[in-house]
């Protein structure tokens, strides 16, 4: 599918915005295209935005390279940068995918094979008046901009959840199962908390590395356009999020590390137990086993009250070593 964004016609008291239309199978391009999303784009797809700005586009794995030549370079006036960019955020599995962007003097062209919540928020903002200004320059700054927001946000609620689960971890008075099956819930959502961290984290460092290139690479002309400022604000605030996903990193380290060490004393208790009362069976084991001897010569076998004697005996060898563990605060 192709989605074309195109300059408004009527300039609002707010300032610039864009149109925006999915171009229907088999049409051109307007000239005037300002931006041309292609999702999952097939291969006529790709070849008329390719004879419409004189571009290659890249394949899907072309675009999943790891290497920095194969996704930031220059060719024939065109820049290509692709970045990794967070998706599906808001279920139980987070992913990443790749996005290219491919910025020219007459439009920009994103690829992507994904639907991103960053690129929606910020279509519904540049329809609006002021939303964006018609270069491509400008598109490519508002997109950036409103991934690395979408990534802020999505640390600050994945940082409020990890304070929660903290609270519920060190606050937990459950007892026997429900106590065990609180932990295994609070181990699989710390893995959840993680895998979010790890991909926003990777999502930043592509994009820091694509506003690096775009800082070194473009023509002076534009540099006085204002966008070198906003690109350094931009970087910025992506350092600022690596820092916050690393404090984040080490905080899900600290809460694995605390629920297994429960886990831990939780099973040393239940040994403990086992432990305990092996050692307090074993003295009346030890006098059953010497009154099962069969020697002839037993005196309490013919005493009347040699059974009840062999009970409390028994009784009371169980009785002591109990009372001198709670004594010793074993139990």
């Amino acid at each position: 599918m192709i989605v074309i964004h195109r300059p408004a016609q009527v300039k609002g008291p707010m300032g610039e915005s864009l149109d925006r239309e999915i171009l229907p199978p088999g049409d051109p391009i307007p000239p005037d295209a300002l931006w041309i999303d292609l999702i999952d784009p097939s291969k006529d797809e790709d070849r008329l935005v390719e004879a419409h700005l004189s571009i290659e586009i890249p394949t899907k794995e072309e675009m999943a390279d790891i290497e920095p030549s194969e996704i930031l370079y220059h060719e024939n006036n065109a820049r290509y940068m692709t970045a990794r960019v967070l998706c599906s955020s808001d279920t139980d599995n987070p992913k990443l995918i790749d996005v290219s962007f491919i910025l020219t003097e007459k439009a920009l062209v994103t690829v992507r094979y994904g639907e991103p919540r960053s690129f929606s928020m910020f279509m519904a903002r540049a329809v609006k008046p002021g939303g964006c200004r018609h270069q491509p320059e400008a598109v490519l700054d508002g997109l950036l901009e409103t991934i690395i927001d979408r990534a802020a946000e999505i640390l600050g609620a994945v940082g409020a959840r990890i304070d929660r689960l903290s609270q519920a971890i060190f606050d937990n008075e459950k007892q026997g199962a429900r106590r065990a099956a609180s932990y295994r819930f609070a181990l699989r959502s710390i893995g959840r908390k993680g895998d979010i961290i790890s991909n926003v984290r990777e999502s930043m460092v592509s994009v820091e590395r694509m506003l690096l290139f775009l800082s070194a690479s473009m023509p002076r002309p534009q540099k006085t356009a204002g966008y070198q400022s906003e690109w350094r604000t931009a970087l910025r605030d992506v350092q600022s999020i690596e820092e916050h996903a690393t404090f984040l990193s080490s905080k899900v380290q600290f809460l694995l590390d605390a629920t297994l060490g429960f886990v831990t004393m939780e099973q040393n208790d239940i040994i403990k137990i086992f432990s305990v009362m092996s050692v307090i069976f074993l003295p009346p084991t030890l006098v059953s086993s010497l009154y099962g001897m069969n020697f002839k010569v037993m005196p309490e076998l013919d005493w009347e009250f040699g059974y009840p004697w062999a009970i409390a005996l028994m009784v009371l060898a169980a009785v002591l070593p109990y009372l001198f563990f709670r004594w010793k605060r074993w139990l």
